[in-house]
Order: C-alpha cells, then structure tokens, then sequence
C-alpha cells in the first residue's frame, strides 16, 4: 500500500476508516496531527481521535511544516495524515503560498518509504461560500485534493461511515 486518499464531509467516518487501514498493518504507526486547539469544540475533538487511538500510536503535531514532518519519518513507518483539510486552513490563515506548498507536501507525500494514509474534507459539495476567504479555501482544497489524488494509489470516499472505492480498492 503506497498513498491513499480518505476523502468525506465532516462527521463522515473518514477519520476512524483511515485509522482502521493504518492499524490493519504492523506497528508502530505514526499520527501526523494537522489540528490546533483554538478553542474549547476543537479541543473535544482532538481528545475524541486521542480517546479513539490503541496503544501503539506515535502522535506528532504538524500544523504548518507537514511535509517536513512525513520526510523526518523513519522508512517503512506506516503514517495517517489527519487531515490535509486543516493543514490547508493553517497555511492560507498564515498567508503562505499554497501552490509552492502544497506541491511540496504532495511530493512529501509519495516520497514517504512506506504506506501512507491521508485524510481531507471534500468541501465543494454544499452551497457557494458568501465570502471571497471561504470562496478561496474552497477552491484550494479542491485543488490540493485533486494533486493527491492523483498520485494516490487509492482513494476512498466515505459517505455516512461506508467507503466508497473511487480509484483502487479495498486490498
């Protein structure tokens, strides 16, 4: 298993089914954890993805400098990416230049010698966002979710728990 991309909307399941492929293979695995705590909501849901992860998780922060962290992985080191959505949100709040950036981590992200999962929100299927940021997030995750998709070897889309098989498949 190379790259695969775990796509859904928000309270999908993307999350737990991404988990579930890292810990089908040997551990350790590592969890490169894209969130911050900005506030209390947030804070309850990181300490869900904790309360939810078995033994054998190594958890590192990565909110900004994600493709550094997937290359300062030891080889073979099965990884979860959660998620690129709110990488992409840290970045574009941060004013970087996403497409310099967003092509690194996805050369981060097939580079990475051994099985990789990454999860991202699929955000274009609601109504048209009323602001120009909203409008540009929008857009920019389109984009970086079509670049790892792309090189994905697989790309599962989860619907109310259930995957989906977009490209690839369950094996």
């Amino acid at each position: 298993m190379a790259l695969t991309l775990v796509l859904g909307g928000a309270r999908s399941g993307k999350s737990a089914y991404a988990e579930g492929l890292v810990t089908a293979l040997p551990p350790p695995w590592c969890y490169l954890a894209t969130a911050r705590a900005w506030d209390d909501e947030m804070r309850e849901r990181i300490g869900e993805h904790r309360a939810r992860r078995a033994a054998g998780w190594e958890t590192r922060d990565a909110p900004h400098d994600l493709a550094a962290a997937l290359r300062a992985l030891p080889p073979g080191r099965p990884v979860l990416v959660d998620c690129l959505t709110l990488w992409l949100s840290n970045r574009l709040l941060a004013e970087a230049d996403l497409a310099t950036e967003c092509a690194a981590l996805v050369e981060a992200l097939v580079a990475h010698d051994g099985p990789v999962v990454a999860v991202s929100n699929e955000v274009g299927l609601s109504i048209v966002p009323d602001n120009a940021l909203a409008r540009r997030f929008r857009d920019a995750q389109g984009r970086l979710n079509q670049m790892v998709a792309a090189r994905a070897a697989r790309v599962v889309f989860t619907v109310a728990g259930l995957p989906l098989y977009v490209k690839g498949s369950a094996e």
